[in-house]
């Protein structure tokens, strides 16, 4: 900026004088002015923190392979594996027909000889062609061996309602398989979230399944050098506070961890300290954590797209009750997407899932500051 200064002011006729007071003016302001260029933190995308994981863990490890339509010349359906292909080859990033049992199937067998298969579904309603190979072939095989064969597997793709693409394509499968044992399941909702667990999931010895969501994918973050480094990794289980508050805790994954957001800050507006857990992990739960802010808090709203009928709220509910029933200030609150097949038009789809207004209303009902649901009907 200087420089620029220098070459304007010196074709204008100023005095040598001038210039120097000019200049100075310019320095102090820039000393005062916030130089976000230099001392913020560095923004990215979900897409991009996921592609960058993907890249350092092949990197790092020879082991680790990528599987999947398009994920290779296409450069992947949503751009998750670009310019993994020319890095690495076609014979660690494999495109695969339209066939989720055949690749899944050829992943896992992959898996029982030691390579890292990372297997990417185009949407996560497709796995369901591939389920008998995730559950009975993958989460089974370690406890059926008695340890002696690992399955160091990852599936991942976009999970939950995208907009706009019917009930075959919208559902969320936190639950399905989150009900499972031997399988990990992981929900990322930040770019530091899809950075250092998609990394943790790579690099565990156990099968994992990673839902992303694919309208987070464009969505920026600010990350930290920490997180940006390549040793970079979360634990696995463990949840993140993302705020702090005092009068009820919120618990969200995904991309309802937004929402979340959202609504506590229109709750603080009226003077309710709402505190939202990022739980990251659905399987193990991070029930520690949960149970820790609901004795502090007092009381409890669940938020997740899923159906509500066995969802990842009712057990967080059931793990409240069994052992902070005593804590309760408020009957527990269930925020979910309706029991219901999702609908194609927007209209409908928009009141089949959790809106920020829905956990506002849930908030403010446990805190006793609106009527409550059943006192209406």
């Amino acid at each position: 900026m200087l420089g620029v200064a220098r070459r304007r002011l010196g074709c204008g006729g100023f005095s040598s004088s001038m210039l120097g007071q000019t200049l100075e003016r310019i320095r102090l302001s820039n000393s005062i002015l916030p130089r976000s260029f230099a001392s913020a933190a560095k923004e990215i995308t979900v897409r991009d923190a996921l592609n960058s994981a993907l890249d350092e863990e092949m990197s790092a490890d020879s082991k680790v392979i990528l599987m999947g339509e398009e994920v290779g010349e296409y450069q992947g359906a949503y751009k998750i594996s670009k310019g993994l292909l020319d890095k690495y080859g076609p014979e660690r990033v494999i495109d695969t027909p339209i066939t989720e049992a055949g690749f899944t199937g050829i992943g896992v067998g992959a898996a029982y000889y030691g390579l890292r298969p990372v297997i990417e579904f185009m949407t996560f309603n497709f796995s369901l062609q591939a389920i008998d190979h995730i559950i009975n072939s993958a989460a089974k095989s370690n406890y059926m061996s008695a340890g002696q064969i690992s399955v160091p597997i990852v599936f991942r793709g976009p999970n939950g309602a995208a907009a706009g693409v019917g009930a075959q394509h919208s559902q969320c499968f936190a639950s399905w398989y989150a009900t499972c044992p031997g399988l990990k399941v992981l929900c990322p909702y930040s770019a530091e979230d899809a950075r250092g667990l998609l990394k943790a999931a790579i690099r565990d010895p156990d099968p994992v399944v990673f839902l992303e969501n694919e309208l987070m994918y464009g969505e920026s973050f600010p990350v930290s050098d920490e997180v940006l480094d390549s040793s970079f990794c979360l634990p696995i289980g463990k949840a993140k506070i993302e705020r702090e508050g005092k009068d009820v805790t919120i618990t969200a994954f995904s991309k309802m961890v937004g929402y979340a957001l959202k609504a506590a800050e229109i709750l603080s507006k009226e003077g309710i300290s709402a505190e939202v857990i990022n739980l990251r992990s659905i399987r193990p739960l991070d029930r520690a954590t949960i149970n820790s802010s609901v004795r502090k808090t007092n009381r409890l709203v669940t938020v997740e797209e899923g159906f509500p009928q066995h969802g990842v709220g009712a057990e967080i509910c059931t793990s409240v009750v069994e052992e902070s029933f005593e804590y309760l200030d408020a009957p527990v609150e269930r925020i979910a997407g309706a029991d219901v097949p999702m609908p194609y038009a927007a209209n409908l789809e928009r009141m089949a899932v959790p809106q920020v207004e829905d956990i506002v209303r849930a908030a403010k009902r446990t805190c006793y500051r609106s009527v409550p649901m059943a006192a209406t009907a």
